[in-house]
């Protein structure tokens, strides 16, 4: 029976401690030796990353036990976490420990073994850190890209390509590790060794361009010492994005690029240096380099390449390069991760769906059988409690095309009275150079099951739909997206899906920024919340963050010292008397990336309008740039409810109220 109840009270098995366990996904996947490993999040024990193996019995087994955590913080973002290789006498580990950033290895198999480290600690800045490492073990070493703060300020720092000794003489003494390239470029991503061991090949950048914008693709000799000649560019440029190179079998070298307006393949021919595009579609076969060592194609023993591509949502496929036809994975899967790994025929893959949260699938490229190996999907609740998305596009200004995930209210015991419109929440994706996928959220549930809608917008500027879609925001950061997100919330309202008076807004960190910026300069919203946000330009483009993004709005805002005032004109910081709407302010203490003090600043400029705004202010101890600790989740989400109920006038039980400063 179906009772009849108000949108938003509607009782709902999905509660803020499920979605919160249920928060994060599976990364990394590789093979050591015949079995598939890979981290996963564990936001019971304080968030952090575990390593899990599977057993050729078809166990998951924990590799490493509480507390280690495999988590790198190359660039902020991390990379890349850990290598293996199978070996007569075990398996051998090296992974990076996010509490020290150390590199250890480890022989899982060995009695009585323990992590034991191969870098040393630095007392400069922010120290030594590691990403994407590569085991030679004929060599005795492994490759990885070394990020080495020279200085207190978060932008001293260098990053190379480096070599570093399996036998530990590094773990107190930093002359003992190798650099590779020079430092010629800021960033770098790890090296590719040739099949004939002759040749490496990396992907480097500088300031101000951001790995979408443009990247270049080096090749440098091996010599017989293990050092690398001269690097020379063999593809890229300032405006065109390599996100991906890697060594086919038979020698040659193979790279993502958005040379032709798409991330799509190319064969590099070594003679003549041209570039072959293997499968020229209006598709992405790449993604944003958010991460360093991210993979969206590896190739295959017999010549062929498992892909994942597509416009918006993602397949995984199995291009043959001669004939440049893709055949897909058959499967229910909507979306696979920038993360691939292969062995033999095998393919391992981290694969989501509308029905189901984010697995580790293997296809068997002999057999066409794709199977679920590892963090299997098992639903906590009714899936009947799921919210059913609907992929649609909307007008927004000047014509241009919207794309949006859109999740109406859902409940298989609930439904509104007939003349009831839903409450609807924007969920504006972070980046902004990133995209929302369609996938099973707990956190959309936890609402949708409610009786709140939720409205997920790929604004202009979002990645999977081309360049000129991601270009769009060049110089119109807090105006394409703000006005992206408008069109599709008074779109829902105009058709009568949305209640136009009971709109709000959110979003984490660019996100958090295009949440802001929203209510300080429409009255679209009733609400917002606002996570983890950028909220001052000047001081964010001016040193208040890490290097990575340092000059990121470069392209997003324009250049600081040629239009300073846009940058104050567009900040929700300066604009605080602006505020009219309720909101629920998020933030973590240890974010180096959108620093606390953002946030601060911006509440200081509210309260000292002397207007009644209400709002509340929730800062985490233990937390940086995304939330990962169950607890954190938990207050987070009860304090989001807690507001919408109290602006929507919502009868929700169950939850602490949260007490709104007037």
């Amino acid at each position: 029976m179906v009772h009849t109840q108000g949108h938003g009270s509607w009782p709902s098995p999905i509660d803020a401690a499920l979605a919160a366990a249920h928060d994060g996904r599976p990364e990394y996947v590789g093979f050591v030796g015949d079995e598939a490993w890979w981290t996963e999040p564990r936001p019971t024990e304080a968030g952090r990353r575990a390593l899990v193996r599977r057993r050729p019995d078809g166990a998951e087994q924990s590799v490493l036990p509480a507390p280690w955590n495999v988590r790198s913080r190359v660039i902020e973002y991390g990379g890349h976490p850990w290598a293996g290789a199978d070996r007569p006498e075990g398996p051998l580990l090296v992974f990076v420990n996010f509490a020290d950033q150390r590199l250890y290895a480890y022989e899982p198999e060995a009695p009585g073994a323990e992590p034991r480290p191969l870098t040393p600690l630095s007392a400069v800045g922010d120290g030594l850190r590691w990403a994407d490492p590569r085991l030679h073990l004929d060599r005795g070493e492994l490759w990885c890209v070394l990020e080495e703060f020279t200085g207190e300020g978060p932008t001293d720092v260098r990053r190379v390509v480096a070599a570093v000794p399996l036998d530990g003489s590094a773990a107190e003494d930093r002359s003992a590790v190798r650099e590779l390239s020079d430092d010629a470029h800021r960033f770098v991503t790890g090296a590719r060794l040739s099949p004939d061991g002759r040749r490496a090949a990396w992907i480097a950048w500088d300031h101000p361009r951001m790995p979408w914008d443009g990247t270049e693709l080096l090749v440098a000799e091996v010599t017989d010492e293990g050092t690398f000649g001269p690097a020379r560019t063999v593809a890229g440029g300032p405006e065109e994005s390599i996100c991906q190179v890697e060594w086919a079998p038979d020698g040659t070298l193979l790279y993502s690029g958005d040379a032709s307006g798409w991330w799509n393949l190319y064969r590099l021919d070594a003679a003549s240096g041209a570039a072959r595009p293997l499968c020229p579609r209006e598709e992405e076969f790449g993604g944003p380099l958010w991460k360093v060592g991210l993979s969206w194609f590896k190739p295959l023993e017999a010549g062929l390449i498992a892909v994942v591509h597509g416009v918006g949502a993602t397949s995984l496929g199995i291009l043959d390069p001669a004939t440049g036809e893709v055949v897909d994975t058959a499967g229910p899967w909507t979306e696979w991760s920038s993360s691939l790994a292969v062995h033999g025929t095998r393919v391992v893959g981290v694969a989501a769906s509308p029905r189901t949260a984010h697995e580790v699938v293997e296809l068997d490229t002999a057999t066409g059988r794709a199977r679920v190996i590892g963090a299997a999907h098992q639903d906590p609740v009714d899936p009947a409690y799921y919210p059913e998305p609907q992929i649609r596009t909307f007008e927004g200004p000047d014509g241009r095309s919207v794309h949006a995930h859109i999740y109406p209210p859902h409940s298989p015991t609930h439904a509104a009275p007939d003349e009831e419109l839903p409450p609807y929440v924007v969920w504006a994706h972070g980046g902004p150079t990133s995209h929302s996928p369609l996938v099973l959220d707990l956190e959309i549930a936890y609402f949708t099951s409610r009786g709140i809608g939720v409205a997920e917008v790929n604004y202009g500027g979002s990645t999977g739909y081309g360049r000129e879609y991601r270009n769009r925001l060049r110089e119109q950061w807090g105006v394409v997206d703000v006005e992206d997100c408008a069109a599709v919330a008074l779109a829902l309202a105009a058709e009568g899906t949305a209640d136009r008076d009971r709109l709000a807004i959110r979003g984490g960190s660019a996100g958090g920024w295009t949440s802001a910026a929203s209510l300080t300069s429409t009255d679209v919203y009733a609400c917002g919340t606002v996570i983890y946000p950028i909220l001052d330009l000047t001081a964010w483009g001016s040193g208040e963050t890490h290097d990575f993004e340092s000059q990121y709005l470069e392209t997003l805002v324009g250049p600081l010292a040629e239009v300073p005032a846009r940058y104050a004109e567009r900040s929700p910081a300066e604009h605080a008397d602006r505020l009219t709407a309720p909101f629920l302010l998020l933030q973590g203490l240890d974010d180096v990336i959108c620093p606390p003090v953002q946030c601060e600043r911006f509440l200081e400029r509210v309260e000292s309008e002397g207007r009644r705004v209400p709002h509340a202010y929730i800062a985490f101890e233990g937390e940086g740039h995304g939330f990962r600790r169950a607890d954190t989740m938990v207050r987070a989400l009860e304090a989001e409810l807690s507001l919408y109920a109290q602006v929507f006038r919502l009868d929700v039980a169950g939850i602490p109220a949260l007490e709104l400063t007037k």
